[in-house]
């Protein structure tokens, strides 16, 4: 019905309104849920423990459920961006899309019925005008038939006169008869027009705006239960994530912990035995070690980083300044490797036959870092220490192999198939992974060998007092007898002028005599018999 055309325009639009509505509710909506998984996943990253020191005190299952706790919460962020996402795309984005073709559509069809409406208005304003013309000319044929009448009725009037009159009144009838049939077509013409105006376009108009808005209802409808599906989707994994934080905190034995401790922490060292009596009374001096007893447990518990001190300098004669109250102790040392100042408060020094022991109380040691081969940790942790570093250098060892194998098939596939790569260009990286697997291979019968005395019950703790203590003579250097571990050959010329140096030509020929132990120096020997460190960079290992 047109009068109620601008009540369904104004239903329509609203309609469309209330979709827009949604969707801006829907974004928002998402906005939220993104923002609370980004602060869960900045919760968990705040919280979550990396690194060495924290995987050991992730072996605790107090300290792994609560990384379980963690990861499974960053799951359930995921879960929420999962809502956000599946919202946004399946509400958000369909509605635009569905909201833009309803507008269209809506426009298209409302645009129909104005011009429909537009057309009637036309047809009748026509048929008005034809009206009027109508009215307009029957009044001027019966003006014209009176004045015939009159004009045949006056006896002054002659017959020309009556005539003229008659004809005159004539053609204003036929005239106004035409008129009238115009207007009777029009009307006929208006009348089908209005009918086919009312009851076929504007039904046909108005079905289809109906039609279009139960489709927007439905759609919308749709929406709003999409809105409570996607979340329901992802209910069961965020149910599993809850149960995973319930597992988590079942999963804790205070037990285990306990006992993981003791496990890792125990030294393997013997109870200490009675204390003997010393009696005083019959005349007993108290033996000179005494005044060291104090020192006694300080120097027990650092007789393994002392002996780590030695191990790190290579045996020469230096000089001792002794200065009354005071011991000053120094050494030069050997290019690229470690080397430390000690100053003590002297105390007593006792001669023996083959070395000087000097003991220290209230001494302040600058103590270098722990030996390379852990002496300086209590035995069944250095075993442990030792087996974790044998592993990684086995996986390591492994992976170089690994890779020496790819490089080789790769030259070999080069040396048959030209066209795919120059087989010389892999020489640089076969040459320097030969050089690692020879590096690696060392390293590991080092500490296999280590391991292997620790395994065999030599205790470091075991030794008495003397040995515990640094000594103030050190033979020349390189006294010993060795056996090379290997062959090298200089790819470049070096010039050894610091002390502990020697310097070798380009090409030449040398025994490996200590590998590089991480510092970029090593041991060698020469033809010559000339021993001394060079860079390890300078060489090139020969297998």
């Amino acid at each position: 019905k047109l009068d109620q055309y601008d009540v369904i325009d104004k239903h329509t639009q609203s309609g469309l309104d209330l979709v827009e509505r949604y969707i801006k509710f829907v974004k928002e909506r998402t906005e939220i849920e993104q923002n609370y998984a980004k602060q869960l996943r900045s919760l968990t990253k705040k919280y979550y423990r990396r690194g060495s020191k924290e995987e050991q005190e992730c072996r605790y299952s107090n300290h792994a459920s609560f990384q379980d706790i963690l990861n499974e919460l960053n799951d359930y962020a995921g879960q929420r961006e999962l809502i956000a996402e599946n919202m946004m795309t399946g509400i958000c984005v369909e509605l635009t899309k569905f909201l833009q073709d309803l507008k269209q559509e809506r426009k298209s069809h409302l645009s129909d019925a104005k011009k429909a409406q537009q057309t009637l208005e036309s047809s009748f304003k026509h048929l008005e005008s034809t009206k009027k013309r109508f009215a307009k000319e029957w009044a001027e044929a019966e003006k014209a038939t009176q004045q015939a009448d009159k004009t045949e009725s006056d006896p002054n009037a002659t017959k020309p006169d009556v005539e003229k009159a008659r004809q005159h009144a004539h053609a204003r009838t036929h005239t106004a008869e035409e008129c009238r049939n115009d207007y009777a077509a029009e009307l006929q013409k208006y009348n089908k027009e209005q009918n086919l105006f009312y009851y076929i376009e504007i039904p046909q108009f108005f079905n289809k705006l109906q039609e279009m808005d139960e489709r927007r209802i439905r759609r919308l409808a749709g929406g709003y239960c999409q809105f409570s599906d996607i979340e329901k989707k992802v209910l069961p994994i965020i149910s599993k994530c809850l149960e995973g934080i319930s597992a988590a905190g079942g999963k804790v034995d205070e037990k285990q912990d306990s006992m993981l401790l003791i496990e890792q922490h125990k030294s393997g060292f013997e109870q200490p035995g009675d204390v003997e009596f010393e009696d005083y009374s019959h005349g007993i001096k108290p033996n000179r070690h005494c005044a060291t007893d104090r020192t006694s447990s300080y120097l027990q518990n650092k007789s393994s980083l002392y002996k780590s001190v030695k191990s790190k300098w290579k045996k020469r004669r230096d000089a001792f300044v002794l200065k009354q109250g005071c011991l000053t102790f120094s050494l030069k040392p050997v290019p690229g490797r470690f080397c430390i100042p000690l100053a003590m408060h002297h105390v007593a020094v006792k001669t023996l036959p083959t070395r000087w022991i000097l003991v220290f109380t209230n001494t302040r040691i600058h103590l270098p870092p722990p030996a390379e081969d852990f002496s300086h940790l209590p035995p069944e942790q250095r075993k442990k220490k030792l087996q974790a570093k044998i592993d990684d250098i086995a996986k390591e060892l492994q992976k170089t192999q690994d890779q020496s194998d790819a490089l080789e098939k790769m030259r070999g596939v080069y040396e048959q198939n030209p066209q795919l790569g120059d087989p010389s260009s892999l020489e640089p990286q076969i040459s320097e992974t030969s050089q690692n697997i020879g590096r690696l291979r060392g390293e590991l019968t080092k500490y296999e060998t280590w391991l292997s005395e620790a395994m065999g019950g030599e205790d470091v703790l075991s030794e008495q007092l003397e040995s515990q203590h640094l000594y103030s003579e050190f033979d020349d250097e390189f006294d010993d007898v060795q056996t090379p571990i290997g062959q090298c050959k200089a790819i470049y010329t070096f010039e050894g002028n610091s002390e502990g140096t020697i310097s070798i030509t380009e090409g030449e020929q040398l025994s490996v005599m200590e590998d590089d132990k991480g510092d970029g120096w090593m041991r060698v020997l020469k033809a010559n018999g000339e021993e001394g460190y060079i860079p390890s960079s300078y060489v090139k290992l020969v297998s």
